[in-house]
């Protein structure tokens, strides 16, 4: 089992019986209901906003995946991966309602003569406002848009150990690549089996870099395959990199947590002085689903107690898995967009969908 999805395919009968990384499952105890009201976003769409293209010469010919919202000038963007069966590319899609997307273009694409995007590369994060009920617009920094990329060094569907990097652009639709900031080997055993995706905010002149990382394949014993947690690394400079000496900054939970596998995918937000982690998690009988956490400053989160967005009924776009968050506020109401998964692998449906914090028939 290489790959994520062959991984929780098989993962249930691979966890009979078996142990798991010991890990403290902190909920957070001092928030309210209505502290935590502000970040849920029950009402779901039901439907895919964003969709495989099935074009065969498309980049996303046969599945889109990881969305990341942001609104610049008077409309909504998309970030967002495409797969064509060899590997990841990057796509950009714009929206006026955050409902209807209109494709733009790949803009991050992979590099033949490149060491680290030779077969995939996923623009995974771009700098934009952190606040919760922010406008999520995209910022500058040196007078160009920045972001952070992954990409796995193997051929397939996010295969190898990935590196991360930044990007930078004065369009949004042209990006530079950086050489790497950050790989698996310098890191801590908890991350040495490669990284994922990025997540880039600034506050106060500090980078934060949230990221998830997977350690090298576990015994049979605990369960083969590995574990996914999420750390940080900071710079002030966006040259040098410190890796927080407390990562993982959020761990995995018990045998029978929401995230006792995988606590992946961070987006951090800020909301009344706190600081909020959408992630999603994975459990030992291979289900992913959206989760929060919330802290008092970037270093120390307490998980919230509840599922943000579960796994839909049988025949929903959501029924095999709901995970890979992104929020934007808009009109007083919150957006939280989402990889939608239907269907088993090879033969799932993968595509982008979206929830909100009001019902769907309000205006």
């Amino acid at each position: 089992m290489t790959t994520r999805r062959q991984f929780a395919k098989g993962i249930g009968l691979a966890m009979s019986g078996a142990l798991v990384l010991k890990g403290k499952s902190l909920f957070a105890t001092d928030l309210d209901d209505a502290s935590i009201g502000p970040f849920r976003t029950p009402y779901r769409y039901g439907k895919l906003v964003l969709a495989a293209s099935g074009s065969p010469d498309a980049f996303d010919s046969k599945l889109v995946d990881d969305p990341i919202v942001f609104r610049h000038e008077s409309g909504f963007y998309m970030l967002y991966i495409g797969f064509d069966g060899q590997g990841y590319q990057t796509g950009l899609a714009m929206s006026s309602d955050l409902v209807h997307w209109k494709r733009l273009g790949c803009v991050a694409k992979r590099d033949p003569n490149s060491k680290y995007t030779r077969y995939n590369v996923a623009l995974s994060s771009i700098l934009r406002e952190s606040g919760l009920t922010s406008q999520g617009r995209a910022r500058k920094v040196h007078g160009r848009y920045l972001g952070a990329w992954n990409a796995y060094p193997n051929p397939g569907y996010e295969e190898g150990a990935a590196v991360i990097g930044l990007a930078w652009s004065d369009d949004l639709l042209h990006w530079e690549l950086t050489e790497p900031i950050l790989f698996s080997a310098d890191g801590a055993p908890w991350e040495h089996g490669g990284l994922y995706r990025p997540n880039l905010i600034e506050e106060d002149g500090v980078f934060y870099l949230y990221y998830n990382a997977k350690t090298d394949p576990l015994p049979k014993a605990e369960g083969g395959g590995w574990h996914e947690q999420t750390g940080v690394a900071t710079s002030h400079d966006l040259k040098h990199w410190v890796r927080y000496s407390g990562n993982p900054v959020l761990r995995n939970g018990g045998l029978d947590a929401w995230d006792a596998r995988f606590a992946s995918n961070p987006f951090v937000v800020r909301y009344a002085g706190r600081w909020g982690m959408y992630y999603y998690g994975l459990d030992v009988k291979g289900k992913a689903r959206e989760l929060l956490a919330v802290g008092d400053d970037p270093y120390h989160f307490n998980k919230v107690n509840e599922i943000i967005i579960d796994t839909g009924a049988p025949g929903t776009v959501d029924e095999t898995y709901a995970h890979k968050p992104s929020v934007i506020w808009h009109d007083g109401q919150l957006y939280h967009f989402y990889c939608a998964v239907s269907g088993k692998w090879p033969h799932e449906v993968r595509g982008i969908s979206v929830a909100r914090s009001k019902p769907w028939t309000s205006t």
